[in-house]
């Protein structure tokens, strides 16, 4: 424990790069843990991310603290430690037996990483700046010699969170096998391309995914930039989203700014067929606009602009409830900031273990969305393809 306690008191300062504590005692719990240097009112502060399930957690710690957070769990919860630094490479291990390993390599030569340290800014993008990557520059979010064009910035940065989503559920995507997945209204695909190259460049998994959009002009020129780069398992299709029948099963769907009620047939179409993962950014919720009444709320409700942004978060929340009840752990994440576009909810879904109820009761859960229609005098379309059970 004293080599760890030194290694630590060396190395959390500004030289720092990340820390990852992995290989969980109990797979139960915390999965991994990622650690980060950041200036907050120009004090270091360390950030700590932790993964928990689907869930993702961040808190700030002074360099005392950190260091009793990361003995402890070394000590209970973990088995390895990696340290990258300006200085050195260094890894820790624990034995069965609770015997605690510290590796460290100094390096050879010390290139000093440009590191903005402030909470705003500071970012690892899985698509790193500087570095070309062929679809991004014949999208036009990249100059030739990597440098991000000034107008796609936001563009830019939209591509690298949507992967910070992909990266946390990696695990749930794992098998024996090829992974598929289909992309609903793909449109340009700058996020379909990505998500190709972060899982099998980056990542080296086996995955087969198909682009769909009802544009045929789009689809062309996605097929000829997938012929150009040679991604021989990616493919893209001209289609409608309620009528597609191509597949039987997939292990993840992904839809992004499906108009209205065509995210609810996307949505339905990855729960029957038993997809692991669905993420989906929902747009233009009109259909509950249309229909909500309430007595109650009608001073609220005859503001059109109010009653447009209640019922576009409610048909959202109701989408995750209803997606809970299939099965799934649901959560509604911030896309991108409200700054760049209102359109910045994503629900993420990951299907859970645990038996559907197939019983003749209704849960509780059932019984309360059902109220809520009919207080609002709603009848979402999602309700009426996925009935309860």
């Amino acid at each position: 424990m004293e080599k760890l306690v030194e290694l630590l008191e060396s190395n959390l300062n500004e030289n720092l790069y990340t820390i990852v504590i992995s290989n969980p005692r109990k797979k139960d719990l915390v999965s991994k843990i990622k650690i980060r240097p950041l200036l907050i009112q120009g004090q270091i502060v360390f950030q700590i991310t932790s993964y928990v399930g689907t869930k993702v957690l961040h808190e700030n710690h002074n360099k005392e603290e950190l260091i009793l957070k990361i003995t402890d769990s070394m000590t209970t919860d973990f088995k390895q430690l990696e340290l990258d630094s300006m200085k050195i490479n260094a890894v820790v291990l624990v034995s069965k037996k609770g015997q605690i390993t510290v590796k460290s390599k100094q390096k050879e030569v010390s290139v000093e990483k440009v590191t903005d340290l402030s909470h705003n800014r500071t970012k690892r993008y899985l698509l790193e700046e500087g570095r070309p990557v062929g679809f991004l520059i014949d999208l036009g979010i990249q100059t030739s010699d990597g440098k991000i064009v000034k107008s796609k910035y936001d563009k830019f940065k939209q591509i690298n969170r949507f992967l910070e989503f992909i990266e946390d559920i990696v695990p749930a995507l794992k098998k024996e096998g090829q992974v598929s997945i289909l992309d609903f209204g793909c449109g340009k695909s700058y996020l379909t391309f990505a998500m190709y190259y972060y899982l099998k460049e980056i990542c080296q998994m086996d995955i087969h995914i198909i682009g769909l959009d009802l544009k045929e002009d789009v689809i062309k020129t996605c097929s000829k930039l997938r012929d150009k780069y040679q991604y021989e398992e990616l493919e893209f299709l001209q289609g409608d989203i309620e009528l597609y029948e191509g597949v039987k099963k997939v292990d993840m769907v992904v839809t992004l700014h499906a108009c209205d009620t065509a995210t609810d047939h996307a949505l339905a179409k990855a729960v029957k067929w038993g997809a692991k993962v669905i993420l989906s950014v929902p747009c233009c919720q009109h259909e509950l606009n249309k229909q909500m009444n309430n007595n109650i709320l009608q001073p609220v409700l005859q503001y059109g602009l109010i009653k447009e942004r209640m019922a576009a978060l409610m048909t959202d929340a109701i989408r995750a409830d209803i997606l809970t009840e299939n099965g799934y752990e649901a959560q509604i994440l911030e896309f991108i900031n409200m700054e760049h576009t209102p359109k910045n909810i994503l629900i993420r879904a990951v299907k859970k273990n645990k038996t559907v109820n197939n019983s003749f009761e209704k849960s509780k859960e059932q019984e309360a969305l059902e109220k809520l229609y009919e207080e609002y005098h709603i009848s979402p379309t999602l309700a009426k393809l996925l009935p309860n059970q």
